[in-house]
């Protein structure tokens, strides 16, 4: 059995077997860009860096307010 990326946002999981970039995933999981902030392997990433199926990836919302 292969590796597969995990990714977590709050309550949600999910599990991928191919690499792709941080803007590829989000559009996956249907989430916006400019709502979160996107941690691989304990590391702040961009939109731009690319994602591996070993991968550990959490997904954090951005809290914003006035």
């Amino acid at each position: 059995m292969g590796q597969n990326m995990h990714v977590v946002y709050r309550n949600k999981e999910w599990y991928f077997d191919e690499a792709m970039k941080v803007i590829q995933l989000l559009k996956r999981v249907r989430i916006l860009p400019e709502t979160v902030l996107v941690v691989r392997n304990g590391q702040l990433v961009t939109e731009d860096h690319p994602l591996n199926v070993n991968d550990e990836v959490k997904i954090v919302a951005v809290i914003s307010g006035g």
